[in-house]
């Protein structure tokens, strides 16, 4: 049986992952700069400073995994909380982390929207099978370990 605490590790592990895709907009960033792409002072400006696509891919994919995986983190602390972390709660927590990984991997890379749209769909639904596990488990006592 897992420890209590292993639900904590897919936190950390899409924690780190995030802090992957933020140091890789930095490069990006700091590597338009250095070319004379854009001036370092349109970086004053996110959302609006002049970009290379492939920094704007890294920008996007960054806002992704602040997003949705927000209700990730709740509900991995919820059920750290209630200590009910483990079964089917745990391996959803990793298959959720392994498609957002998934996911910015084909957003960062070529980006076709036919192959990652469908990692996007199952990772939210992965989410939702999370998030009924750990109410059934909270509420409930059982039902979907």
């Amino acid at each position: 049986m897992p420890s209590k605490t292993a639900i904590l590790q897919p936190v950390f592990a899409l924690v780190a992952w995030t802090i992957c895709v933020l140091l890789l907009l930095s490069f990006r960033r700091f590597k338009e700069a250095r070319a004379a792409r854009v001036a370092s002072k349109d970086g004053a400006h996110a959302g609006s400073a002049p970009t290379t696509f492939t920094a704007t891919l890294a920008n996007r994919n960054y806002i992704n995994l602040l997003e949705s995986p927000v209700l990730f983190y709740i509900a991995c602390l919820t059920a750290f909380v209630c200590d009910v972390g483990s079964g089917r709660m745990l391996a959803f927590a990793w298959l959720y982390v392994g498609l957002r990984v998934l996911h910015s991997l084909i957003h960062v890379t070529y980006n076709r929207v036919a192959y990652r749209f469908p990692v996007f769909a199952a990772s939210i639904a992965i989410l939702v099978l999370l998030w009924i596990s750990l109410a059934l488990r909270v509420f409930y006592g059982g039902g979907a370990t």
